[in-house]
Protein backbone atom coordinates (compact mmCIF):
# COMPACT_ATOMS: atom_id res chain seq x y z
CA UNK A 1 0.00 0.00 0.00
CA UNK A 2 2.51 2.42 0.96
CA UNK A 3 5.31 0.82 -1.16
CA UNK A 4 5.31 3.89 -3.86
CA UNK A 5 4.47 6.35 -1.56
CA UNK A 6 7.71 5.90 0.73
CA UNK A 7 9.66 5.99 -2.53
CA UNK A 8 8.46 9.33 -2.93
CA UNK A 9 8.30 10.44 0.27
CA UNK A 10 12.16 8.89 0.76
CA UNK A 11 13.12 11.86 -2.06
CA UNK A 12 11.83 15.00 0.46
CA UNK A 13 13.08 13.34 3.83
CA UNK A 14 16.57 13.47 4.97
CA UNK A 15 18.18 12.67 8.18
CA UNK A 16 19.71 15.57 10.58
CA UNK A 17 22.40 14.60 13.58
CA UNK A 18 22.72 16.53 16.22
CA UNK A 19 25.76 16.32 18.35
CA UNK A 20 26.83 17.99 21.93
CA UNK A 21 29.95 18.14 23.79
CA UNK A 22 29.91 18.94 27.57
CA UNK A 23 32.08 20.66 29.83
CA UNK A 24 33.29 17.42 31.31
CA UNK A 25 34.40 17.02 27.48
CA UNK A 26 31.79 13.85 27.41
CA UNK A 27 29.44 14.19 24.00
CA UNK A 28 26.03 13.06 23.52
CA UNK A 29 24.47 12.74 19.52
CA UNK A 30 20.79 12.14 18.64
CA UNK A 31 19.35 11.47 14.98
CA UNK A 32 16.18 12.69 13.68
CA UNK A 33 14.66 13.86 10.08
CA UNK A 34 13.28 17.00 8.56
CA UNK A 35 11.38 17.49 5.07
CA UNK A 36 12.74 19.51 1.97
CA UNK A 37 9.85 21.68 0.90
CA UNK A 38 10.44 23.68 -2.06
CA UNK A 39 13.58 24.49 -4.82
CA UNK A 40 14.97 27.24 -2.65
CA UNK A 41 15.92 24.67 -0.03
CA UNK A 42 13.76 25.49 2.86
CA UNK A 43 12.82 22.77 4.87
CA UNK A 44 10.36 21.69 8.19
CA UNK A 45 11.17 19.65 10.77
CA UNK A 46 10.40 19.86 14.58
CA UNK A 47 11.50 22.66 16.53
CA UNK A 48 12.65 20.82 19.85
CA UNK A 49 15.67 19.13 17.62
CA UNK A 50 17.17 22.70 17.86
CA UNK A 51 17.06 23.04 21.74
CA UNK A 52 20.58 22.36 21.71
CA UNK A 53 21.23 25.66 20.60
CA UNK A 54 19.05 27.22 23.35
CA UNK A 55 21.16 24.95 25.81
CA UNK A 56 24.15 26.29 24.68
CA UNK A 57 23.77 29.72 24.84
CA UNK A 58 22.46 29.17 28.46
CA UNK A 59 25.38 27.38 28.74
CA UNK A 60 27.72 29.77 27.81
CA UNK A 61 26.08 32.78 30.18
CA UNK A 62 26.46 29.85 33.17
CA UNK A 63 30.41 29.28 32.27
CA UNK A 64 30.73 32.97 32.04
CA UNK A 65 29.15 33.91 35.27
CA UNK A 66 31.81 30.79 36.53
CA UNK A 67 34.94 31.73 34.98
CA UNK A 68 33.74 35.09 36.30
CA UNK A 69 33.77 33.98 39.62
CA UNK A 70 37.20 32.33 39.87
CA UNK A 71 38.99 35.38 38.24
CA UNK A 72 37.78 37.36 40.72
CA UNK A 73 39.14 35.05 43.53
CA UNK A 74 42.48 34.50 41.71
CA UNK A 75 42.64 38.61 41.41
CA UNK A 76 41.62 39.35 44.99
CA UNK A 77 44.78 40.63 47.03
CA UNK A 78 43.15 40.03 49.84
CA UNK A 79 43.34 36.53 49.58
CA UNK A 80 46.45 34.19 50.64
CA UNK A 81 46.82 31.21 48.35
CA UNK A 82 45.34 29.00 50.53
CA UNK A 83 41.98 31.03 50.34
CA UNK A 84 41.93 30.91 47.10
CA UNK A 85 41.78 27.77 46.46
CA UNK A 86 39.33 27.20 49.16
CA UNK A 87 37.03 29.40 47.92
CA UNK A 88 37.31 28.58 44.14
CA UNK A 89 37.06 25.01 45.55
CA UNK A 90 33.53 25.75 46.82
CA UNK A 91 32.22 26.70 43.20
CA UNK A 92 30.28 24.03 41.67
CA UNK A 93 31.04 23.90 38.11
CA UNK A 94 27.77 21.91 36.18
CA UNK A 95 29.43 18.87 34.29
CA UNK A 96 26.76 19.13 31.38
CA UNK A 97 27.52 22.52 30.44
CA UNK A 98 27.24 22.39 26.54
CA UNK A 99 30.82 24.10 25.39
CA UNK A 100 29.93 22.81 21.50
CA UNK A 101 27.31 22.12 19.07
CA UNK A 102 26.83 21.32 15.48
CA UNK A 103 24.32 19.80 13.38
CA UNK A 104 24.63 17.58 9.76
CA UNK A 105 22.01 18.42 7.60
CA UNK A 106 21.97 15.48 5.44
CA UNK A 107 24.91 15.26 4.03
CA UNK A 108 28.42 17.50 4.47
CA UNK A 109 29.26 21.27 4.49
CA UNK A 110 25.32 22.44 4.41
CA UNK A 111 24.11 24.91 6.82
CA UNK A 112 20.29 25.99 8.56
CA UNK A 113 19.98 29.51 8.13
CA UNK A 114 16.87 31.85 8.54
CA UNK A 115 15.45 29.74 11.36
CA UNK A 116 12.12 30.46 12.17
CA UNK A 117 9.89 28.94 15.37
CA UNK A 118 6.49 28.61 16.10
CA UNK A 119 7.53 26.46 19.75
CA UNK A 120 3.67 25.89 20.84
CA UNK A 121 3.41 24.06 17.58
CA UNK A 122 6.61 22.25 17.78
CA UNK A 123 7.46 23.44 14.13
CA UNK A 124 10.50 24.75 12.97
CA UNK A 125 11.51 26.13 9.43
CA UNK A 126 14.77 27.14 7.50
CA UNK A 127 16.58 27.33 4.52
CA UNK A 128 19.46 25.01 3.77
CA UNK A 129 22.82 26.46 2.08
CA UNK A 130 24.15 25.79 -0.42
CA UNK A 131 21.35 24.05 -2.13
CA UNK A 132 21.31 21.89 -5.06
CA UNK A 133 17.60 21.53 -6.22
CA UNK A 134 18.08 18.79 -8.28
CA UNK A 135 19.62 16.81 -5.64
CA UNK A 136 16.50 16.69 -4.05
CA UNK A 137 13.56 16.86 -6.45
CA UNK A 138 10.62 16.18 -6.07
CA UNK A 139 9.31 18.01 -3.02
CA UNK A 140 6.53 17.21 -1.41
CA UNK A 141 2.47 18.14 -1.83
CA UNK A 142 1.16 19.38 1.46
CA UNK A 143 -2.49 18.00 2.46
CA UNK A 144 -4.99 20.65 1.89
CA UNK A 145 -5.92 20.85 5.19
CA UNK A 146 -10.15 21.65 4.63
CA UNK A 147 -10.90 17.53 4.54
CA UNK A 148 -9.16 15.14 6.41
CA UNK A 149 -10.96 11.89 7.27
CA UNK A 150 -10.42 10.54 10.22
CA UNK A 151 -9.34 6.61 9.70
CA UNK A 152 -6.85 7.41 6.80
CA UNK A 153 -3.65 5.28 7.00
CA UNK A 154 -1.01 6.98 7.32
CA UNK A 155 2.88 6.75 7.39
CA UNK A 156 5.67 7.86 9.18
CA UNK A 157 9.32 8.36 7.89
CA UNK A 158 12.40 8.62 9.95
CA UNK A 159 16.10 7.43 11.02
CA UNK A 160 15.93 5.17 14.05
CA UNK A 161 17.96 2.68 15.29
CA UNK A 162 20.82 4.52 13.68
CA UNK A 163 24.42 3.49 15.56
CA UNK A 164 26.42 6.52 15.10
CA UNK A 165 29.80 7.58 16.96
CA UNK A 166 31.01 10.96 17.65
CA UNK A 167 34.08 12.56 19.20
CA UNK A 168 35.23 15.63 19.45
CA UNK A 169 38.81 16.82 18.13
CA UNK A 170 39.89 19.02 20.84
CA UNK A 171 42.86 20.08 18.71
CA UNK A 172 40.94 20.83 15.47
CA UNK A 173 37.96 22.14 17.48
CA UNK A 174 35.21 20.26 15.77
CA UNK A 175 33.28 17.14 15.98
CA UNK A 176 33.80 13.86 14.38
CA UNK A 177 31.06 11.27 13.05
CA UNK A 178 31.44 7.76 11.79
CA UNK A 179 27.62 6.88 10.35
CA UNK A 180 28.52 3.75 9.00
CA UNK A 181 27.21 3.27 5.45
CA UNK A 182 25.62 6.28 4.02
CA UNK A 183 23.18 7.19 3.17
CA UNK A 184 21.07 6.06 6.51
CA UNK A 185 18.56 4.12 6.47
CA UNK A 186 14.92 5.49 6.65
CA UNK A 187 12.64 3.04 8.60
CA UNK A 188 8.59 3.34 8.00
CA UNK A 189 5.42 2.99 10.55
CA UNK A 190 2.13 3.49 9.81
CA UNK A 191 -1.35 3.91 11.74
CA UNK A 192 -4.28 5.57 11.18
CA UNK A 193 -5.29 8.81 11.86
CA UNK A 194 -7.42 8.95 15.07
CA UNK A 195 -8.39 12.52 16.10
CA UNK A 196 -7.31 16.19 16.03
CA UNK A 197 -5.41 17.15 18.89
CA UNK A 198 -5.78 21.07 20.23
CA UNK A 199 -3.92 23.15 22.34
CA UNK A 200 -5.06 26.79 22.42
CA UNK A 201 -3.69 30.07 20.16
CA UNK A 202 -0.33 30.74 19.58
CA UNK A 203 1.24 33.23 21.80
CA UNK A 204 1.34 36.02 19.55
CA UNK A 205 -2.79 35.05 19.27
CA UNK A 206 -2.40 34.52 15.21
CA UNK A 207 -2.57 30.63 15.13
CA UNK A 208 -4.54 27.60 16.42
CA UNK A 209 -2.28 24.86 17.64
CA UNK A 210 -3.52 22.07 16.07
CA UNK A 211 -1.74 18.01 15.76
CA UNK A 212 -2.56 15.03 14.10
CA UNK A 213 -3.24 12.43 16.39
CA UNK A 214 -2.13 8.79 15.00
CA UNK A 215 -2.96 5.29 16.43
CA UNK A 216 0.83 4.20 16.02
CA UNK A 217 3.52 5.86 18.18
CA UNK A 218 6.80 7.53 16.37
CA UNK A 219 9.93 6.48 17.43
CA UNK A 220 13.14 8.10 18.63
CA UNK A 221 14.83 9.01 14.92
CA UNK A 222 11.50 9.75 13.00
CA UNK A 223 10.42 13.81 15.15
CA UNK A 224 10.75 16.05 12.14
CA UNK A 225 10.17 13.21 9.38
CA UNK A 226 6.80 13.59 7.48
CA UNK A 227 2.78 12.04 7.97
CA UNK A 228 2.02 10.72 4.46
CA UNK A 229 -0.82 9.27 3.30
CA UNK A 230 -0.72 6.34 0.29
CA UNK A 231 0.26 9.22 -2.37
CA UNK A 232 3.32 10.61 -0.47
CA UNK A 233 0.81 13.71 0.19
CA UNK A 234 2.57 15.31 3.35
CA UNK A 235 -0.33 15.30 6.44
CA UNK A 236 2.20 16.57 8.76
CA UNK A 237 5.44 16.94 10.52
CA UNK A 238 5.82 14.05 13.13
CA UNK A 239 6.41 16.17 16.75
CA UNK A 240 6.19 13.34 19.72
CA UNK A 241 4.81 10.35 21.38
CA UNK A 242 1.87 10.40 23.92
CA UNK A 243 1.76 7.72 26.44
CA UNK A 244 -2.17 7.05 27.61
CA UNK A 245 -2.66 5.07 30.58
CA UNK A 246 -5.46 2.96 30.46
CA UNK A 247 -7.23 0.70 33.38
CA UNK A 248 -9.25 -2.32 32.95
CA UNK A 249 -10.59 -5.49 34.47
CA UNK A 250 -8.79 -8.19 34.01
CA UNK A 251 -10.33 -11.92 35.08
CA UNK A 252 -7.73 -14.32 36.11
CA UNK A 253 -7.99 -17.82 35.03
CA UNK A 254 -9.13 -19.57 38.78
CA UNK A 255 -9.36 -16.42 40.71
CA UNK A 256 -13.16 -15.04 41.70
CA UNK A 257 -12.88 -11.90 41.19
CA UNK A 258 -11.18 -9.45 38.91
CA UNK A 259 -8.44 -7.47 39.25
CA UNK A 260 -7.32 -3.86 37.86
CA UNK A 261 -5.12 -3.44 35.58
CA UNK A 262 -3.32 -0.89 33.73
CA UNK A 263 -2.29 -0.79 30.18
CA UNK A 264 0.07 1.65 28.15
CA UNK A 265 -1.21 3.38 25.18
CA UNK A 266 0.90 5.21 22.84
CA UNK A 267 -0.25 7.47 20.35
CA UNK A 268 2.23 9.17 17.41
CA UNK A 269 1.53 13.49 17.19
CA UNK A 270 1.96 15.32 14.48
CA UNK A 271 2.01 19.10 13.27
CA UNK A 272 -1.22 19.48 11.71
CA UNK A 273 -1.22 20.49 7.94
CA UNK A 274 -3.73 23.47 8.25
CA UNK A 275 -1.00 24.80 10.83
CA UNK A 276 1.50 24.32 8.59
CA UNK A 277 -0.02 25.51 5.36
CA UNK A 278 -0.96 29.01 7.58
CA UNK A 279 2.72 29.20 8.51
CA UNK A 280 4.15 28.78 5.32
CA UNK A 281 1.99 30.88 3.52
CA UNK A 282 2.37 33.82 6.28
CA UNK A 283 6.20 33.37 5.89
CA UNK A 284 6.09 33.62 2.23
CA UNK A 285 7.65 30.25 2.25
CA UNK A 286 6.41 28.51 -1.49
CA UNK A 287 4.75 24.70 -1.29
CA UNK A 288 2.65 22.75 -3.84
CA UNK A 289 -0.87 21.86 -1.75
CA UNK A 290 -2.95 19.32 -2.67
CA UNK A 291 -6.16 18.96 -4.71
CA UNK A 292 -7.81 17.18 -2.10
Amino acid sequence: MFATACKLASRYTYPVIMARRHFDRTTKWGCAAFVVLNEQGWIATAAHLLAAEDALQRSCREISDYSGKILAIRQDPRLTCQKKRQKISRLKANPKWVTNVTFWWGCDGIHLREIRLLPEADLAVGRLEPFDPERFRPFPVVKDPVSLDVGTTLCKLGYPFQRIKVSYDESGGEFRFATGPLPLAGFPTEGIYTRTLSAGKSSDGRYDIKFLETSSPGITGQSGGPLFDSRGTLWGVQSRTDMHSIRILARTPGKARSEDEVLSLNLGVAIHPELLVSYLTDNGIPFRRSDY
